[in-house]
């Protein structure tokens, strides 16, 4: 089945020197941009993270120090990365809890504030554990009956995802071929708030935190009982995004 598109859609996978969305690098990225009419255009890239690629890293996705060292870094390359998803929504495998904070996460370190909000944050990884609970690679075999070769490289894990959630919307009849409702039903476990999810919306479409001693507490009375806990939060290891939604959250409560 074909992908119903209101907005050119890209599907991205980042290969990284690690798992820590506040500290770890992109070294590769890989985008798949399909337009409403059909059209396909596939970009990869490798980056210098500007940091030492720990061997357990290289070891997954085969991509060493020697590989990046004449790449360019993020920064150099950020504005152009940030014009080719400019209108467009995003999907990936495990998107939501990784590729995406991350991606937020260089582009913020680098000064361009990309609003994700605007966009429609389709995960097929939440996708398929909703429906069937497989890795990208048994989903590929469940769904297209293709054996993933080259898997954990950014291009070939891409293109299996594209063609993965198209086999989804063939299989499924109830899974609706609409990027909107994919988002909002079906891309996230909780509904976060940050991109990293320390920031929730409880049943109630309350924000609370999803963390710590005050998980479960509305940020609101938090930031105006304990404000030395807003204070805490900009001073520890939390990604930039997180700072930046809760200072948004602060000013929104100063200003009523």
């Amino acid at each position: 089945m074909e992908l119903n598109l209101k907005n050119p859609i890209v599907f991205f996978d980042l290969e990284t020197t690690g798992t820590n969305i506040t500290h770890d690098r992109i070294v590769e990225i890989s985008i798949l941009k399909v337009f409403p009419n059909g059209k396909q255009e596939v970009k990869t890239k490798r980056i210098n993270p500007e940091m030492p690629i720990p061997k357990e890293s290289s070891d997954i996705h085969g991509i060493t120090d020697e590989d990046v060292k004449d790449a360019p870094t993020f920064r150099q390359v950020a504005k152009s990365l940030a014009d080719q998803i400019e209108g467009c929504d995003l999907a990936g495998f495990n998107s939501s809890r990784f590729d995406i904070p991350l991606l937020a996460e260089e582009f913020l370190r680098v000064g361009l504030d990309v609003d994700f909000s605007k966009k429609k944050l389709i995960d097929v990884q939440i996708i398929f554990h909703k429906k069937e609970q497989r890795t990208l690679e048994a989903a590929y075999k469940f769904y297209c009956d293709k054996k993933l070769e080259d898997a954990h490289s950014a291009e070939a894990d891409t293109i299996a995802t594209f063609e993965v959630l198209k086999a989804q919307l063939d299989r499924y009849e109830d899974l609706p071929n609409d990027m909107a409702k994919l988002a909002e039903d079906y891309s996230f476990f909780n509904n976060n708030v940050d991109l990293a999810g320390r920031i929730i919306k409880n049943e109630n479409g309350i924000e609370v935190f999803n963390f710590g001693k005050h998980k479960g507490k509305p940020v609101s009375e938090i930031l105006r009982i304990e404000p030395s806990f807003y204070a805490w939060m900009m001073d520890a290891d939390f990604p930039l995004n997180t700072k930046q939604t809760l200072t948004k959250i602060k000013l929104r409560e100063m200003n009523k």
